[in-house]
C-alpha cells in the first residue's frame, strides 16, 4: 500500500519501524504461498493385526494403578509370549508411545503464573532422617509452613505425620511468630482428610477447617514444595544429631528466622522485610492456648491392653483395667491412659512405624504380687538392679510376694515408682527395707 503511494523504501521503513532490508525483501516478493505439506504414502505393517490387542491393554491400564500399567517393553514381551509376535521391539515401542498420547495416559497440563498476596500461607510435610539421643529415626516427618509472598518459611521436625504432629507443629510456629494465618492452603494430606468423595468433596477431621488446593495441581503449592526441599538441604544435611527433639525444633525456628536475612529471588527486597508485610496481614494469637492433644475412649482386652492405628500398635494399662473402658490423651510423643476421673493410669511413648507394643509393667505389680514366681517372666524383673534380682532369686516365694506387694502399694498410694526410674525405685526400696 505504501509503495503504491510512491513512497520511498526509506520512508516506509521509518513509518513501520522496520529495517530497510526487510521492507525491500517484501516489496520485491511475488510468491506469498507457504511451503507445500506432503505426507508419506501409508503402507501396511506387520503390527496392524496386533494393534487392537495393544489398544485394549492400554485402555485397561487406565483403570489400573499408575505403577502397575504396561510399559512398552511389557507390551512387547506379552505379544511375543502369547500372540506369536515376531517383529522388532522398536516398532511396538513407537506405537505404544503414540497410543498412550492419544489415550491421554500421559496427562498434559498447563500451568498458570500465580500472584500471591501478603498473609497467604501454604503447608506440607517432608521426609528426612534424624538422630535423637543416639537413636536413628528413619524417614520421619517435618512440617513446613511457607509464605509465598515473602518466600519466608518455618519448619518443625516430628516422629510421624499425624494430626497431633500437625497441630503441635503449627502451634509452635504460630507462637514463635506471635500471630496466626486466617487460612492455610493444604494438599489432600491424610492428617486432616479422612476421605475424598467423588466430585472433589472431602471428609475432614472435626478439629480442622482447611482450604484445599485443586486435585493434581501441584503447581498451586509450588512454593511450599520448593521450601520442603530447600529446608531439608540447608537444615537437615548432614543427618542432624541432637539430644532432644523439642530443643532441636526451637533451634530450627531461629535458623528459619536467620534464613530470611537475604534478598528475595525476584522482588529485590529482603525476605525479612517482606515477611513483616506477611505478619501484618495475620491475626493475633487467641488468649487461651489451643489444646493440640487428641482424646478418645478405647476398650481393653483381658490382659488390659488396647490397640491404636488399626491394630498395628498395642499398649498396656493395668491389671485393674482388664476388659474395661479407658480414656486416652494422645500427643505426637505420648499416649496417656486415664480413668473416668481423668486420673493417670500409665503413660507410653507413642509408637510409630513397625513398632508393635509398648508394655509398662509397673501398673501390673499388684497382680504380679499375687503370683510372685511370675515376676521372673515379666519386664519388672528386667528393670530391677542386679542386687534386687539376686534377692528375688534367693528369697522364699512368700517373701518375694511381700516385697512386690509393698512396691505395688507404694506405686498406688504415692506414684513412688512412676516418679522415679524403675531401677532407682528398686534401689531406694533396698536401702530402706532390706
Amino acid at each position: 500500500m505504501y509503495y503504491e503511494q510512491d513512497r520511498s523504501l526509506t520512508d516506509i521503513a521509518s513509518e513501520l519501524n522496520l529495517n530497510w532490508k526487510i521492507v525491500k525483501k517484501y516489496v520485491d516478493k511475488e510468491d506469498f504461498n507457504g511451503p507445500v505439506q506432503t505426507t508419506k504414502e501409508s503402507h501396511s505393517s506387520k503390527l496392524d493385526s496386533f494393534k487392537p490387542t495393544i489398544k485394549d491393554r492400554l485402555l485397561a491400564d487406565m483403570k489400573a494403578p499408575r505403577k502397575q500399567r504396561h510399559s512398552d517393553r511389557r507390551v512387547y514381551i506379552r505379544l511375543c509370549e502369547k500372540e506369536g509376535f515376531d517383529c522388532s521391539y522398536r516398532l511396538v515401542a513407537d506405537y505404544v508411545a503414540a497410543m498412550k498420547k492419544e489415550l491421554h495416559m500421559k496427562k498434559q497440563q498447563s500451568y498458570l503464573p500465580l500472584i500471591y498476596h501478603s498473609g497467604e500461607v501454604q503447608a506440607d510435610f517432608g521426609t528426612a532422617d534424624f538422630e535423637e539421643n543416639n537413636r536413628l529415626y528413619h524417614e520421619r516427618k517435618y512440617l513446613v509452613l511457607s509464605f509465598p509472598y515473602s518466600n519466608g518459611a518455618y519448619m518443625q521436625l516430628n516422629y510421624g505425620e499425624n494430626l497431633e504432629a500437625l497441630l503441635e507443629g503449627l502451634k509452635a510456629m504460630f507462637e514463635h511468630m506471635g500471630s496466626v494465618p486466617a487460612e492455610i492452603w493444604f494438599d489432600n494430606t491424610r492428617t486432616i482428610v479422612t476421605k475424598i468423595i467423588k466430585g472433589g468433596e472431602r471428609t475432614i477431621t472435626d478439629r480442622f477447617k482447611p482450604v484445599f488446593m485443586n486435585t493434581e495441581s501441584g503447581w498451586e503449592k509450588g512454593n511450599v514444595e520448593r521450601k520442603v526441599g530447600y529446608l531439608r538441604a540447608n537444615e537437615l544435611v548432614p543427618i542432624p544429631s541432637f539430644p532432644n527433639l523439642a530443643e532441636k525444633n526451637e533451634e530450627l525456628l531461629k535458623a528459619c528466622d536467620a534464613d530470611m536475612d537475604r534478598e528475595h529471588y525476584d522482588k529485590h527486597s529482603m525476605i525479612s522485610e517482606l515477611f513483616r508485610e506477611d505478619q501484618a496481614a495475620l491475626i493475633p494469637l487467641p488468649s487461651i492456648p489451643f489444646d493440640t492433644a487428641g482424646y478418645m475412649t478405647v476398650h481393653t482386652n483381658k490382659y488390659g491392653k488396647f490397640t491404636l492405628n488399626e491394630g498395628r500398635h498395642r499398649y498396656s494399662t493395668s491389671s485393674d483395667y482388664c476388659d474395661a473402658d479407658v480414656y486416652l490423651k494422645i500427643t505426637s510423643i505420648e499416649v496417656i491412659v486415664q480413668d473416668a476421673q481423668q486420673h493417670e493410669i500409665v503413660r507410653h511413648r507413642r509408637l510409630y512405624g513397625e513398632e508393635a507394643e509398648s508394655m509398662q509393667w509397673v501398673p501390673y505389680l499388684k497382680d504380679i504380687a499375687r503370683k510372685p514366681r511370675s515376676v521372673f517372666n515379666t519386664g519388672i524383673y528386667e528393670l530391677m538392679p542386679p542386687t534386687m534380682q539376686t534377692f528375688m532369686h534367693n528369697c522364699a516365694s512368700s517373701e518375694r510376694g511381700r516385697v512386690l506387694k509393698i512396691l505395688a502399694e507404694l506405686t498406688t498410694r504415692t506414684g513412688f515408682v512412676l516418679q522415679l526410674s524403675p531401677k532407682s525405685a528398686c534401689k531406694k526400696y533396698l536401702l530402706y527395707h532390706i
